[in-house]
């Protein structure tokens, strides 16, 4: 198979409507589609590409659904400027609502799990965002059943996001991120795989892939049993199944172990400059794995987030500064 020769756009160009030409929002999507290199060498007639979505602005994947699930709200008129944006999240989806809502003028109250990270905690209260903690044993699964409970209670008060059933959370993927991936390969690619975890990146941009070319294959990647330590994914067979994730779309599914996803992520990193997630370390393991089950093919998976939201993840990170770090031997007084 011959390399694909990507489509060349200069910097980081975006093409946007007028009237976002000078705000935030406008740099949400359009990020690079980047080759796995290094830890591919092996493969023959097969090339690995992944969207590099830690570098919308909000740091996630998951700007593009919730600028989506907020602007739908509006023009429905579902959501106004006196109600409060609530959902349930691990994180990332929260910190997306958090800067929009930021520079839109809303109040946010997020429902999540009490052990997500100190990196996403700080960069929720950075925002202003009014927290609100569940059991760390229940996982997304008791921050979802917590949201439901808020809103019933008071459904005047809140324009609830509900990003795991609400339809705009695939449709922004359908929208852009799949017509992304068409045009940086030409059309070209072969295979598209990505995490599941409310399931719109996966379904949104699988369905505009198999529009386009109905040969195209659709893979999910899960975690291996549902007490896992991937946030961002989740286990579908052991947890409330998101409304819209559809597998009758998929050609098959992949499960990933904890520890295969972290040191995939630690090698993206040594390997191929690639500071990504757990969730990024699963999808490329999997991405690996059909990548040397097919003879030829063009795979494109999605690295949903960068690395520095996860330093309790990092491997032997105590060991390597210890070997890394060089002590200044103490200077002694230069003689009179």
């Amino acid at each position: 198979m011959e390399a694909l020769k990507l489509r060349v756009e200069p910097g980081f160009r975006r093409e946007v409507k007028a009237e976002r030409s000078f705000c935030l929002l406008s740099t949400i999507g359009n990020t690079p589609l980047i080759q796995i290199q290094q830890m591919t060498k092996h493969l023959r007639g097969v090339q690995v590409f992944a969207k590099a979505e830690w570098l919308n602005p909000g740091g996630s994947v998951k700007d593009r659904a919730a600028l989506r699930i907020v602007e739908d709200g509006e023009r429905s008129g579902e959501l106004t400027g006196d109600k409060i944006i609530l959902d349930s999240t691990s994180g990332n989806t929260g910190i997306a609502y958090a800067m929009i809502s930021a520079i839109k003028g809303y109040r946010v109250e997020l429902v999540v799990p009490a052990n997500i990270s100190e990196e996403r905690k700080k960069a929720l209260e950075a925002y202003g965002v009014k927290l609100i903690f569940t059991d760390p044993l229940l996982g997304s699964d008791g921050a979802l059943i917590e949201a439901r409970k808020i809103y019933d209670a008071n459904p005047r008060r809140y324009f609830k996001g509900d990003q795991y059933n609400n339809p705009a959370n695939w449709r922004a993927h359908y929208e852009t991120t799949g017509l992304e991936i068409l045009r940086q390969t030409s059309g070209q690619m072969t295979h598209f795989i990505a995490g599941v975890g409310t399931g719109g990146t996966l379904i949104g941009t699988g369905i505009r892939l198999k529009e386009h070319n109905p040969r195209t294959r659709l893979f999910g990647v899960q975690p291996d049993n549902g007490f896992h330590g991937i946030e961002g994914l989740k286990h579908i067979e052991t947890a409330i199944r998101p409304g819209i994730y559809d597998e009758s779309i998929l050609n098959g599914t992949f499960f990933v172990k904890t520890e295969d996803a972290l040191e995939m992520a630690h090698r993206l990193a040594r390997e191929e400059g690639l500071w990504v997630g757990p969730s990024s370390g699963a999808a490329f393991w999997a991405a690996l794995r059909l990548a040397e089950s097919i003879g030829r093919g063009l795979i494109v998976t999605i690295f949903p987030d960068g690395g520095a939201r996860y330093p309790e993840y990092c491997l032997d990170c105590e060991r390597q500064k210890k070997r890394l770090s060089v002590e200044h031997p103490k200077l002694k007084p230069s003689p009179p």
